[in-house]
């Protein structure tokens, strides 16, 4: 069987085409953007057959499933409307934009049983994170109590003057990333911590100090989230896209009673651990881990971010051609998605702690 896929919005977007065009399982049948000068050339330069400015169209045509990659206010409702129309979906971060929003999502899914629906958190996918989390469920730092995640890249240059098709005058004036809360963009960093855990949020507290660096935006310089989890652990996730600061970073700190993983802040801190099953130790020890595999083909890099993509499509073809849930469902991704909703909620009410609802409940 040949997956004859989609790709809806050709910014972020372009990484499916750019992995799945290396698979002879995968077809890209068509694209989609709102721009269609941009929709025609990306066809005609890469032989797609082809390509569309209204993305309802495209889910009218002969393709079986799409890669969601509109901005992501729109996640959710292009990702429902594609699942109604029998297509297999592949969704770009976060899930939606509103706690509705992701029950609807998941009533899609439902009312859709043959299809497929995958949360495309590529963070999931990065070597280090993997190998973190094997360590872990191997028992080397015992049981987890707590974690702290942070995701720190100045977007500045990206939050104006830029079209997006969902903000009025983005062209010439603030886009969509301009009035992104921050920590709505939490899932880089809850995604391979609760893979770590195995638990989900339940409380949410949320603060952020307002726009100081870009007020001309009016972006919320960085937001920050306090969680519980369901059994009680604790975990910090701060995301900030309008701070002067390079480079731009993912950090993480696993604490356990067996040991503690960290990871780096910029190129000469890399990651490290201290592990109480290697016999005396003194100190943290370095490791050579970064975000790419090992041992992986050339092509495994098309995606952009590493290696990440290439084990993130396949694990999305698999789930079709082997009629298999997902290895991030719709469940999983909105774990990591509804914290930082509930979070920024928390955060416009005096830091009021907000209940994350279980979406298996809906």
């Amino acid at each position: 069987m040949t997956i004859r896929m989609g790709i809806i919005g050709l910014g972020r977007g372009t990484f499916a085409h750019n992995v799945m065009q290396h698979r002879s399982d995968v077809e890209i049948a068509a694209v989609c953007d709102l721009q269609e000068d941009v929709a025609r050339g990306f066809a005609e330069r890469n032989g797609i057959p082809q390509w569309f400015t209204d993305y309802q169209k495209m889910l009218a045509s002969d393709i079986d499933a799409v890669c969601v990659a509109t901005p992501p206010q729109l996640h959710a409702k292009v990702s429902i409307e594609a699942l109604q129309a029998g297509k297999h979906v592949l969704s770009e971060v976060p899930a939606c934009w509103s706690i509705e929003d992701g029950k609807a999502l998941v009533q899609a899914v439902r009312a859709a049983p043959t299809c497929k629906y995958m949360f495309a958190e590529n963070m999931n996918y990065m070597a280090i994170c993997q190998t973190y989390e094997k360590m872990v469920r191997d028992g080397r730092l015992g049981t987890i109590i707590y974690a702290e995640a942070e995701y720190i890249h100045d977007c500045v240059s990206l939050m104006a003057g830029r079209f997006d098709g969902v903000t009025e005058g983005s062209a010439t004036g603030p886009t969509w990333r301009a009035t992104l809360p921050p920590i709505h963009y939490c899932t880089h960093s809850l995604g391979p911590v609760l893979a770590m855990m195995q638990e989900r949020c339940t409380l949410a507290v949320g603060m952020h100090p307002g726009a100081n660096c870009h007020p001309e935006h009016g972006s919320i310089d960085m937001e920050v989230g306090l969680f519980h989890t369901t059994s009680g652990k604790v975990v910090k996730v701060l995301c900030g896209f309008s701070m002067v600061r390079e480079p731009a970073f993912h950090y993480f700190s696993i604490y356990g009673t067996k040991g503690v993983l960290e990871t780096g802040r910029c190129g000469w801190d890399g990651p490290k651990a201290y592990l109480t099953d290697i016999p005396n130790l003194h100190d943290m020890i370095r490791l050579p881990l970064d975000y790419n595999h090992t041992n992986v083909p050339p092509e495994s890099m098309a995606g952009g971010h590493g290696s990440s993509e290439w084990f993130m499509c396949e694990d999305f073809v698999r789930a079709i051609l082997d009629d298999t849930t997902p290895a991030i469902d719709v469940f999983f991704g909105l774990d990591m998605t509804l914290p930082g909703i509930c979070a920024h909620i928390s955060a416009e009410n005096g830091s009021e702690p907000v209940v994350v609802p279980d979406p298996r409940e809906w």
